[in-house]
């Protein structure tokens, strides 16, 4: 497993029942998680002095049931600097874990001593492309949504990345790669972070099982000659990241050559010393 255990503005307190106990810079926010399906008894005293708590319903979705947070605020990771906002599906606009592979690619990125473009799927709020640009790249940032991209200029600006090579575009991801790949654009990193479910532009379901593989495949065509690094997220429950590793290595690493290495990504647990799993992630790397 690969931890997200460099963090000084976030922390995993405790994890019990179903929720998560959080420090995000100076607040503390309780939120619902899936993958904590044990009872653990809740000795800190901050699961009763929560700013924030986020509760699922049993009819559906949820609600923050306490906010005495701020409408934003920021916190840091190493040079980088982001802009929280609680949203209306528990989010806070970062998912923390995710610093571990900015840590891995970072280091590809500055020890390329070349020209680096790096191409940012489903980029959401901009961490990774954050800290692909602190690096030294050159990014394509991609995402759907005009909010969220709006959110990723500001997370840049703070986080002193304003004047960097960085595209923003708002559009289907997919599409997007259709483009760029009949126009004959290359890059030397990408990066894929897909929901797990959505629905495609005219409405049709989309679930990343049953397309990841042509996803993939797409992208593929789009790395260069000397591509570093390409990395696939996922937070799909049941969808392993062997499966995603299998995949990478037959449209990839049989092409191009290099390594595959698939595994989970995790948060360490301050109150116990245990891991909490967060999602996966498999990379593909030329050795």
């Amino acid at each position: 497993m690969w931890q997200a255990d460099k963090w000084k503005d976030y922390e995993l307190i405790d994890a019990s029942d179903g929720e998560r106990l959080e420090r995000w810079g100076r607040y503390i926010l309780i939120r619902p998680d899936p993958q904590i399906i044990w009872h653990a008894e809740r000795k800190n005293p901050l699961w009763r002095k929560a700013d924030g708590i986020y509760r699922r319903s049993a009819t559906g979705g949820g609600a923050w049931v306490r906010n005495e947070l701020p409408e934003s605020w920021q916190i840091s990771y190493g040079q980088s600097r982001f802009i929280l906002r609680p949203m209306g599906f528990k989010h806070t606009g970062l998912f923390p874990e995710q610093a571990v592979n900015w840590d891995w690619f970072g280091d590809i990125i500055r020890n390329a001593k070349k020209p680096f473009k790096v191409l940012n799927l489903f980029a959401y709020t901009g961490g990774a492309t954050v800290a692909a640009a602190g690096a030294g790249a050159s990014v394509v940032h991609v995402d759907a949504s005009r909010g969220i991209v709006g959110q990723a200029k500001e997370n840049a600006e703070l986080s002193g990345l304003a004047a960097a090579p960085i595209r923003y575009i708002v559009d289907d991801c997919k599409k997007f790669v259709e483009r760029e790949f009949r126009r004959g654009n290359t890059y030397q990193g990408i990066i894929m972070d897909p929901p797990s479910y959505g629905r495609g532009p005219s409405g049709e379901v989309w679930k990343l099982e049953e397309n990841v593989d042509g996803l993939v495949a797409l992208c593929a065509k789009l790395l260069a000659p000397d591509a570093s690094f390409f990395l696939v997220n996922s937070y799909t429950t049941g969808l392993s990241p062997l499966t995603i590793g299998y995949i990478m290595q037959l449209r990839i690493a049989a092409r191009l050559g290099g390594r595959i290495e698939s595994g989970e990504i995790g948060l360490p647990v301050s109150e116990t010393g245990a891991v909490l799993p967060c999602g996966a992630s498999s990379r593909w790397v030329r050795d």
